[in-house]
């Protein structure tokens, strides 16, 4: 069910995106990670994605910040906010935005999972649009 779902992760931390990006990988997901807001951004502007799973605390860029950006470039594509920072209010804040979901880390492989394939879903029936070409 997951082939050909391709899913960028926005982490600051290097091990989570390892993790993350060896156990949906051997789900079938195609998988790109990313440690900063900015480098997350540059991969949409190339690349087409089914979700993605952005961070709430990081360096450079807050996930609510990456967030209102994904919305502006993509805005059907599902957002799932992760993160060992959080909160209800900012919970409150990111789904006020659009985020398809809110996790707290470390949260359950499967439920993240079923999280991914439920926001892909939900976005089965919305226009996609054309492949970004290389330039």
């Amino acid at each position: 069910m997951n082939t050909d779902i391709a899913i960028l992760i926005v982490d600051d931390e290097p091990g989570f995106l390892d993790v993350m990006h060896r156990r949906l990988g051997k789900r079938g997901f195609a998988v790109r990670t990313t440690s900063t807001g900015s480098q997350a951004i540059q991969e949409l502007r190339e690349k087409n994605f089914d979700a993605a799973i952005v961070d709430l605390k990081m360096a450079d860029m807050d996930g609510l910040e990456i967030l209102k950006i994904f919305k502006k470039m993509t805005p059907e594509m599902p957002v799932i906010m992760l993160t060992g920072h959080g909160s209800e209010e900012a919970a409150r804040e990111g789904m006020a935005l659009g985020a398809f979901d809110y996790l707290i880390k470390p949260c359950d492989f499967e439920h993240l999972v079923q999280t991914i394939n439920s926001a892909v879903i939900d976005w089965e029936d919305t226009p996609r649009p054309q492949e970004k070409e290389d330039t």
